[in-house]
C-alpha cells in the first residue's frame, strides 16, 4: 500500500487512526496534542485520563470521538537529549509500537505526525529519516495506507541535508537538457558559445571534398512499385521475426536471476500481489511507467539494468525529465526505498510513484 506526505492540519485527515504525539502523563500538551484534543472535544481527554501514564516508545488507543477518524493512538515519543541517551532508537521504537498497535485495531490507513521535531527538539534531519525507516519496514509486510502529514512546505527541505545532494545532482544534469531542448545548443552557456567561437575562427579551412557522382538504372513506374511493396514487405517480415522478450518474460528473467521470492520483491516494490500476478502472467501486459519504475526498484537493479527493464515497456529514464532524475539519483546511490524516493519526489513538486494501485 501507499506511503504518503501531505501538508495539512493532521486533525482534518480522514484515516481510520490519527497518531497523537502525547504527553507522558494524562495531560493535554502544546502542538499537535493541544490541537488533536481540541478538535475531538472533551471526551478525549477523560478517555486519556482513564489510561494513565504511558512509557516513553508506547502507544495506547482511544476513540477518535469528534475527529474524521476511529482511533486516536496516543504515542509518547523521546525529548532529544543531545543523541547520546538512545533518542533515535526510541523514536523507532513510538512509531514501531504505533504502527503496530494501527494492525491490531484492523486499520486500512493511519496518519502520523512528524514525531518529536516540534518543541521536543529532535533534528529534523533524524526525524524523518527515522520515520522513513520505520514506514518502510513496516509497508514491506503490512497492507496499511501510511501519510505522514505535516505543516512544512516540503519534507526534505524539513530534513535538510538528508536530500542535498540531490537538488546539485539534478540541477547539474537537468539545466542543460532543458536548455538544449528549449533553446538549442548554441544557448547552452555564454562561455561555452564563445570558446566554440573561437574554436571557429582558429580552425583551418578544410580541403574541399572532390564531389562522388552515383549513377542509378532508372525502372518503369509500375516495376518501381512492384518491387519496393514486396521488398517493404519481406523486410518488415523479417524485422518482425527479431522482437525481443517482453517487458513481463523480461521480468521473469530478472526474478529467476535475483533469486529471490516473489513476495519480497513486490513489497519492495508497492506493488499489490494481484497487480504484480496480472503482470507476471499476461506475457503482453503494458504497465504505467511508475509500475515499471516500481519493480526496477523493488529489483534493486542498478541503472542499465533500469533503463533495459522501462525499455522493454517503452519507456526510458531520461535528463530532461526532473522526475526521472530524482529516481536515477536513488538508484545511482544505492537508495531503493520508494518511500525515500516519493519523500524527495514531493518535495520537488513533482508526481509521486503510485504506489499500491492496481495500474
Amino acid at each position: 500500500m501507499p506511503f504518503e506526505i501531505i501538508r495539512n492540519d493532521i486533525t482534518l485527515v480522514r484515516a481510520d487512526a490519527i497518531v497523537n504525539t502525547a504527553n507522558p502523563h494524562p495531560i493535554v500538551g502544546a502542538g499537535t496534542d493541544s490541537a488533536i484534543h481540541r478538535a475531538a472535544g472533551e471526551k478525549l481527554l477523560a478517555a486519556r485520563e482513564r489510561i494513565g501514564e504511558i512509557a516513553v516508545g508506547e502507544s495506547v488507543a482511544t476513540p477518535a470521538f469528534s475527529l474524521p477518524a476511529k482511533y486516536v493512538l496516543h504515542t509518547v515519543s523521546p525529548v532529544w537529549e543531545g543523541g547520546g541517551c538512545g533518542e533515535e532508537a526510541l523514536l523507532r521504537k513510538a512509531y514501531d509500537a504505533a504502527l503496530a498497535l494501527a494492525d491490531r485495531l484492523h486499520c486500512r490507513s493511519v496518519a502520523f505526525p512528524l514525531l518529536s521535531a516540534g518543541s521536543y527538539g529532535f533534528p529534523k534531519e533524524i526525524a524523518l529519516s527515522t520515520a522513513i525507516a520505520a514506514f518502510t519496514d513496516f509497508l514491506l509486510t503490512h497492507d496499511m495506507r501510511v501519510i505522514l502529514v505535516t505543516f512544512e512546505q516540503g519534507t526534505a527541505a524539513l530534513a535538510g541535508g538528508l536530500f542535498g545532494e540531490l537538488k546539485s545532482y539534478i540541477d547539474d544534469r537537468y539545466v542543460d537538457e532543458a536548455t538544449i531542448a528549449e533553446y538549442g545548443l548554441e544557448t547552452r552557456r555564454p562561455a561555452r558559445r564563445m570558446e566554440a567561437a573561437k574554436a571557429r575562427r582558429n580552425a583551418k579551412p578544410a580541403r574541399p571534398q572532390q564531389a562522388t557522382i552515383q549513377w542509378y538504372t532508372p525502372y518503369e513506374p509500375e516495376s518501381i512499385a512492384c518491387d519496393e511493396a514486396a521488398g517493404a514487405s519481406s523486410d518488415l517480415d523479417r524485422f518482425l521475426k527479431r522482437t525481443e522478450s517482453t517487458f513481463s518474460e523480461h521480468l521473469r528473467d530478472l526474478l529467476n536471476e535475483c533469486g529471490e521470492k516473489d513476495a519480497d520483491v513486490y513489497r519492495r516494490a508497492e506493488v499489490s500481489r494481484q497487480l504484480f500476478h496480472k503482470i507476471i502472467s499476461n506475457k503482453d501486459y503494458q504497465p504505467t511507467k511508475s509500475t515499471a519504475i516500481q519493480l526496477a526498484l523493488g529489483l534493486r537493479l542498478n541503472l542499465s539494468q533500469t533503463q533495459k527493464l522501462l525499455e522493454k515497456a517503452g519507456y526510458a529514464l531520461t535528463r530532461s525529465s526532473k522526475a526521472d532524475l530524482v529516481v536515477q539519483y536513488f538508484i545511482v546511490h544505492g537508495n531503493y526505498s520508494i518511500v525515500a524516493v516519493n519523500t524527495a519526489l514531493y518535495d520537488c513538486g513533482l508526481p509521486l510513484l503510485k504506489t499500491g494501485t492496481a495500474l
